[in-house]
């Protein structure tokens, strides 16, 4: 059977519930989740990130809450004193993505099906990855997560940028798993690395091309002279979960194929 009641403290185990028609399992959501839409309209929202409706949550007697990250490791000691059990993921790779969905789907008594629905995601980004080695060319990609200050793309970013057909420019800090560790002190470092394609997922806000392109000295950039600055909505690439491996991945490969006509 499994828990009855979840509560979910960010939006990728919403998501991965409703994929796996077990929605009606869910009391209690992230005020941040946007996918499904559905969820919104249905289901009470008691947490941010960083913060949580702890009383709220209590309210809703849950058998089971699930965050993620060292980030939300405060609002889990606190319900584990309140006595409610708690599974905070700490994935940040695609492979664990899909483990992730994997354990979550056992840990809710579906452990078949989210093996099924890994498997398709798995099927997703390899015919993604097949396309992408056809391509005649492989940009260099900034991938920008926030402007102040300046963050580079975590691993799972910089994971589906090469499955696309690109390369990260930043390879050595998307291992970082914390957003401090990847913070670019000095701006023109990017210029010294020349991307082709710059990305940019401002989490909360909208990316503004035009405010990159002015920076100082970025003009020298390929991706600045070329005008390829795209942005990627942060909900479909900044979560890690179902939404990273489908629209996410899939809006990156648009890019970089076109990208890729032109240049090739």
């Amino acid at each position: 059977m499994g828990p009855r009641r979840i509560v979910c403290l960010t939006e990728e185990p919403t998501e991965t519930l409703y994929a796996l028609g077990e929605q009606d399992r869910i009391v209690g959501i992230s005020g941040f989740t946007v996918r499904p839409p559905v969820a919104r309209k249905e289901k009470p929202k008691v947490s941010a990130f960083t913060s949580a409706k702890v009383g709220e949550i209590l309210k809703l007697q849950p058998d089971f809450v699930v965050g993620f990250s060292d980030i939300q490791a405060d609002i889990a000691a606190e319900l584990v004193r309140n006595g409610i059990e708690v599974w905070i993921a700490n994935h940040r790779s695609v492979d664990g993505i899909l483990g992730y969905i994997r354990r979550l789907g056992a840990l809710v008594g579906v452990a078949e099906r989210a093996n099924a629905y890994a498997d398709e995601l798995q099927r997703g980004l390899d015919h993604i990855a097949e396309a992408a080695a056809r391509l005649p060319r492989r940009p260099k990609v900034y991938f920008e997560e926030w402007d102040e200050p300046l963050i580079t793309g975590i691993r799972w970013v910089a994971e589906l940028v090469r499955i696309a057909g690109g390369d990260d420019v930043f390879p050595e800090r998307s291992v970082e798993s914390l957003a401090k560790q990847r913070i670019l002190e000095d701006a023109s470092e990017v210029v010294r690395r020349a991307p082709d394609i710059i990305l940019g997922s401002w989490c909360g806000k909208k990316f503004r091309p035009g405010k990159v392109a002015a920076r100082p000295g970025w003009d020298a950039i390929p991706a600045v002279r070329d005008g390829e600055l795209h942005e990627i909505k942060s909900p479909m690439i900044l979560q890690p979960g179902p939404a990273a491996l489908t629209d996410g991945v899939g809006a990156i490969a648009a890019v970089i194929r076109d990208w890729a006509v032109r240049h090739g």
